[in-house]
């Protein structure tokens, strides 16, 4: 059974991830307040766009005021580089912030993404293992949506390097992009039904891909809040909506 936090990502209704986007901590502190109305399950700390990201006290400083806001909520860490991201850092300072959010004992779960240094992967995942810490590994392609042989080997891959939760997220081009990527997702949970993965297909064509997951087996979905960290992101409120009318 896979947690972040207290929340299990099990078969059944897709989990709510709301991404904050705050580029200081008072922006931050916004959008955690903003929350409070809001039915969500996780909330992802889109640490890139923090305007001192480069500078790990700040980091510190952001984890400490989103916990403090959100003391009992699932926190998804999350540092999105050149897959769609806002800032670009070294590989050794992308781990290094990583491992320090695991230790910090603020987040509940990290994010990693997939193609980066396989050594460096390993030791992150060992101190993720250590902490108690949830790991997220992921995969995005914003201009295209890989062949099904290539999401499901992504994905795969991911599991076999000891990833908690494989994610993939590209970008359809047809209505036929949406079925390959829904395929694949089918054809992965099918040989893993016990483990969770996350999958989205971005922007307007894909939408439906966000509210399906209990059909093809995606865990999770993400919806927006003050401001959306992808394309085709519904609103929290109107994605919790239609998950529940069609539950």
């Amino acid at each position: 059974m896979v947690k972040i936090g207290n929340v299990v990502l099990d078969n059944g209704m897709p989990k709510i991830c709301v991404p904050i986007v705050g580029r200081s901590v008072e922006e931050l502190v916004q959008e955690c307040r903003y929350l409070q109305d809001k039915i969500y399950d996780v909330v992802e700390l889109r640490i890139d766009f923090l305007k001192d990201v480069t500078s790990l006290d700040a980091i510190g400083e952001a984890l400490t005021a989103v916990r403090t806001e959100l003391p009992n909520g699932a926190i998804l860490f999350t540092f999105r580089t050149k897959e769609g991201g806002e800032t670009a850092v070294p590989e050794s300072y992308y781990f290094e912030l990583i491992q320090y959010a695991i230790k910090s004992g603020k987040v509940d779960a990290v994010d990693v993404e997939y193609y980066r240094n396989r050594d460096s992967i390993a030791q992150t995942l060992a101190v993720a293992k250590e902490q108690g810490v949830t790991v997220v590994m992921s995969n995005h392609d914003f201009a295209k949506t890989p062949s099904f042989e290539e999401i499901t080997e992504r994905l795969i891959g991911m599991k076999k390097l000891g990833a908690d939760v494989a994610k993939l997220a590209c970008m359809p081009n047809s209505a036929k992009d949406v079925l390959t990527l829904l395929s694949a997702t089918e054809a992965v949970k099918s040989q893993y039904p016990d483990e969770p993965i996350i999958t989205m297909s971005m922007g307007k064509l894909g939408a439906i891909s966000r509210i399906s997951g209990e059909i093809f087996g995606s865990a999770l979905t993400f919806g927006s809040a003050k401001k959306a960290s992808a394309p085709g992101q519904l609103e929290v409120t109107t994605l919790q909506q239609i998950l529940r009318a069609l539950h």
